[in-house]
């Protein structure tokens, strides 16, 4: 029996003529008696006794009818569930997300996407940018935001804005009396910055080299916001990204970086796979509300 047949034979059960039957299904009652002539004689058994247009099931119909009743309501089912997916009301997205994006912008992504799409499953992983690129070849992420665009050839690398450094000092810093601060003003001071060979600490050199200053971080960090414990323990004066909510972390001065450089915030996706609908408008969101909620570089 066809998806077509189960859906007659269970409509005129629950109807009780072919009348009923094709008000239910928005048809018309010779082709829905077509059909259910079709089922009869593929079947090779009457469903229904006809006498003078009234139909009675037959003991075979009866016995059927539960398990038909069980297998329609499981086609349904699977197309309210295509329905959900094509409209983008159901689903699971992915995403992976280094940490300043993770604690700035991602979150008003997140909230704007689950206001307009509540049935879709959301998860997140915050981890760095080697791991980003290992989740999405993996499949563990269908989509990642991080502070670099220069990634292997398989991923796609869309550059969303672009994000300055600033300088975090700890209190009673002399430092914290100015305005600002360029990488020439930390030259005597105790700077913690990023590792070597990472993508913030390639443009922080080539700025201080273009600025004839000398930037030779006194402790090397992997993620920005470790350098919170140790600023606010007086250890020292730390350059970092411009992204990450610094004002919410009590004992700190933030200070804007003069003539900074600029780090691409970009969304990484894997080449060769399609985005499912609604990893497609996670995208999009995306695009809408990140670019205007960056940060100003100074």
């Amino acid at each position: 029996m066809r998806a077509r047949q189960l859906e007659v034979f269970t409509a005129v059960m629950r109807a009780g003529t072919v009348t009923g039957a094709a008000r239910l299904l928005n048809t018309s009652q010779p082709a829905l008696s077509q059909v259910l002539r079709q089922t009869e004689d593929e079947l090779g058994f009457n469903l229904f006794d006809r006498d003078k247009g009234r139909l009675t099931p037959t003991p075979e119909a009866i016995e059927l009818h539960p398990e038909a009743e069980r297998l329609f309501g499981e086609l349904e089912g699977l197309r309210r569930k295509a329905a959900d997916l094509r409209l983008g009301r159901a689903g699971l997205v992915r995403i992976g997300c280094s940490t300043p994006p993770a604690m700035s912008v991602l979150p008003l992504v997140l909230s704007a996407f689950r206001a307009s799409h509540p049935s879709v499953a959301l998860r997140c992983n915050v981890a760095p940018v080697q791991a980003l690129e290992k989740m999405l070849r993996e499949g563990d992420a269908s989509l990642a935001l991080a502070l670099n665009n220069e990634t292997t050839p398989e991923l796609e690398a869309e550059v969303l804005g672009r994000i300055g450094f600033c300088c975090l000092l700890p209190d009673e810093h002399p430092l914290a009396e100015r305005q600002t601060l360029s990488l020439a003003d930390l030259e005597d001071e105790f700077v913690i910055s990023y590792n070597t060979n990472t993508r913030p600490r390639d443009e922080l050199d080539r700025a201080a080299l273009q600025a004839g200053a000398q930037f030779s971080p006194s402790m090397e960090i992997d993620t920005s916001i470790s350098a919170v414990g140790f600023v606010q323990a007086g250890l020292g004066v730390a350059v970092v990204d411009a992204l990450l909510p610094w004002q919410q972390f009590d004992g700190l001065h933030l200070r804007p970086l003069t003539d900074s450089p600029a780090l691409p915030l970009a969304m990484l996706t894997l080449r060769e796979r399609s985005l499912s609908r609604a990893e497609e408008l996670m995208r999009g969101q995306i695009r809408d509300l990140i670019p205007r909620n960056l940060p100003a570089i100074s």
